[in-house]
């Protein structure tokens, strides 16, 4: 092991020992006193996008924080563990660096053997779809979910296979949507069922049509709710130029200004 890859143990053992202090029932910290692994699930869930913002961003200090951020998070889970007796954090990194021990049988002097068919043995006794988490962003579940179905042979074979599907799953959605639109007087309890379940399997299809085309539905949205924020910005300082009123804007002159941001972002990029 290379000195930059061998662990900070006093750093480590400084961590642990703080999380210890902060739990400590009598002079610990009011809040992280009543935290129970349901509290905190929200914030890891936080601290995990956090990261992938850190790492968007390109700032390595920003990175760091962060990464340090979502390790608290696994520091506290194995405190409120061994407060019940259930195991110690040593215990969690013992576990994680025996799995990947046995997953990479080709870097530990073993026979090769595929990653998937090493985990899909210790799976064994489990339904295919067992282990995908259910906290997991939707669009990734989808894809997961589809890659995992896929892996027994329930898929499409073809990309243009699924490109129908997502013809069909439109077409579906309209009729809903129309369905929906003759039944708006009677019904004022929000969308219908059948249209939100409609607009759940278009989604699922076009998830799984990016896996198919080999591009993460996850990051493809990030990335296209980024390049909307940026362009509304800029049509927002378009308009504050031009002392335009946002609210009193017509659609034709918010497709000029839409129309501008975009010609301005391919400028910059050029």
């Amino acid at each position: 092991m290379s000195p930059s890859a061998r662990p900070d143990l006093p750093a480590m053992l400084d961590l642990l020992a703080l999380m210890v202090k902060l739990r400590d029932p009598v002079s610990g910290c009011p809040w992280d006193r009543v935290q129970t692994f349901a509290t905190l699930a929200p914030h890891t869930l936080e601290e995990a996008y956090e990261v992938v913002d850190a790492i968007e961003s390109g700032e390595p200090a920003k990175l760091r924080d962060e990464l340090g951020d979502l390790l608290f998070q696994v520091v506290f889970y194995a405190r409120l563990a061994a407060e019940r007796g259930w195991f110690e954090f040593d215990d969690i990194a013992r576990a994680i660096h025996d799995k990947l021990v046995r997953r990479h049988p080709h870097v530990f002097g073993e026979q090769a053997v595929a990653w998937e068919d090493i985990k899909a043995r210790e799976r064994t006794g489990s339904g295919v779809l067992a282990d995908v988490p259910r906290a997991l962003p939707a669009l990734t579940r989808a894809q997961k979910l589809g890659k995992r179905a896929g892996r027994v042979g329930f898929d499409w074979t073809d990309m243009r296979d699924v490109r129908a599907k997502i013809t069909e799953e439109l077409a579906e959605l309209d009729e809903a949507a129309l369905e929906a639109r003759e039944h708006a007087s009677s019904d004022a309890g929000g969308p219908s069922p059948h249209l939100v379940e409609e607009m759940g399997d278009l989604l699922f299809a076009i998830a799984n049509w990016g896996r198919h085309v080999g591009a993460d539905a996850e990051g493809a949205l990030r990335a296209a709710n980024a390049k909307f924020e940026r362009r509304f910005a800029t049509m927002e300082a378009l308009a504050r130029e031009r002392a335009l009123v946002l609210t009193a804007l017509t659609l034709a002159e918010w497709e000029g200004l839409w129309q501008e941001a975009k010609s301005a972002e391919r400028g910059l990029a050029g």
